[in-house]
């Protein structure tokens, strides 16, 4: 008798447990961050032994802005701000001085090596980062690479009706910028979604889409966690390992192995910031590889000789040389620089200058005002 009251016992207790841990789970699922509401957006976090917590976002004005959290009785810190204009944002809270994500939102972009909580503000400007009706594919592929001598991974986007079709396409390869990896411009970029929704459109022609590795110690992006190779970048012999790479194993590779129209003016090369920079030296140095030419947000480093390198590019020949770059961004100086270059040596260009700084928001939107000039 004494052993059954004792099982009872246990059981009840074991139900009232549940009981309570079931009704703290139905709290937290009904603290809903970020939510949208009258033109205001509310951020909330369940933080109840917490003494203070700010919310900063990069739509602040400096990243030593805040706004304070205020706390209810039932231990949720919420503040309610005015949204932001359309655009993609990231955020995160101070809970007592430590950086923390938003746990109650899905909506994550994984930036080098921190992952950040995501706030998407629909309008104009955003309309192209979110899913269109008709979907490219976009496929993660391992290549050998001679001139790295390792096993490495790409993404490559195939528009719609790429898998079930014969036509052959041109290729735009697009490169990220420093600390990123073949994950950004998917991830960070939205490049699948602007350019389903640009070639859905008619806006922009039917394209393939290469985002490599631009790293060259690296076999793919960290969270894999992959041995990498360690190089000397002082060493003269290292300065273009990566282009050398492009040029030599991964255009060739992407010719072989996907239908594409392997000439000079259905190739187009980009990419921001190290990846701009990337963008100038391949083209340099492989002048007639690449018929568009498109750097963000990057140029010419001061006392860089590259006078003889146009001229031979000039004589290859090139469809397209646009240069993007916001007039607040550390990288306008070189910008200028290269345009002062390509203005000095007589090949034709536009240097495209917007507001804004070194941003995924001006890539987002470079990317989506040059994707429909390419291939024409």
């Amino acid at each position: 008798m004494r052993t059954y009251l004792y099982t009872i016992s246990l059981l009840l207790c074991s139900v009232w447990l549940s009981a309570q841990e079931i009704a703290n789970f139905a709290n937290r699922a009904q603290i809903v961050s970020p939510e949208f509401a009258g033109g205001n957006v509310t951020f909330r976090i369940n933080a109840p032994n917490a003494k203070e917590v700010k919310l900063y976002g990069s739509w602040m004005e400096s990243n030593t802005s805040s706004e304070a959290l205020k706390k209810n009785g039932e231990g949720v810190w919420e503040v309610a701000i005015k949204s932001p204009s359309p655009e993609i944002y990231t955020y995160h809270f101070i809970v007592d001085g430590v950086n923390m994500s938003d746990a109650q939102n899905i909506l994550m972009q994984r930036d080098g090596t921190r992952y950040l909580s995501m706030l998407f503000v629909e309008g104009a400007k955003t309309a192209n980062y979110k899913e269109a009706n008709k979907r490219g594919n976009l496929s993660k592929v391992w290549f050998d690479s001679p001139t790295l001598k390792m096993n490495r991974r790409m993404y490559v986007y195939t528009p719609y009706g790429y898998e079930t079709g014969t036509q052959k396409y041109p290729v735009l390869y697009l490169l990220h910028g420093g600390g990123g990896d073949e994950d950004a411009w998917s991830n960070m970029g939205r490049a699948c979604e602007i350019l389903d929704n640009l070639i859905e459109q008619g806006k922009a022609k039917p394209m393939i889409v290469v985002m490599p590795n631009g790293n060259p110690g690296q076999q793919a992006a960290k969270p894999l966690m992959l041995p990498e190779n360690a190089y000397d970048y002082r060493d003269p012999a290292n300065a273009n390992l990566y282009i050398h790479s492009l040029a030599k194993d991964i255009v060739p590779y992407i010719e072989k192995n996907y239908r594409v129209i392997a000439e000079r003016d259905s190739r187009a090369v980009s990419g921001l910031s190290m990846g701009g920079g990337h963008t100038v030296n391949v083209t340099n140095n492989y002048p007639g590889l690449f018929g568009y030419i498109c750097p963000m947000s990057m140029g010419l480093r001061e006392g860089q000789e590259v006078d003889e390198q146009l001229q031979a590019l000039k004589k290859a020949g090139y469809k397209l040389y646009w240069i993007a770059c916001g007039d607040v961004d550390f990288a306008f100086p070189a910008a200028k620089m290269l345009d002062e270059a390509l203005t000095r040596n007589g090949l034709e260009h536009t240097f495209h200058i917007t507001g804004g700084g070194h941003t995924w928001s001006n890539w987002r939107d470079y990317l989506n005002t040059m994707a429909p000039m390419l291939f024409r």
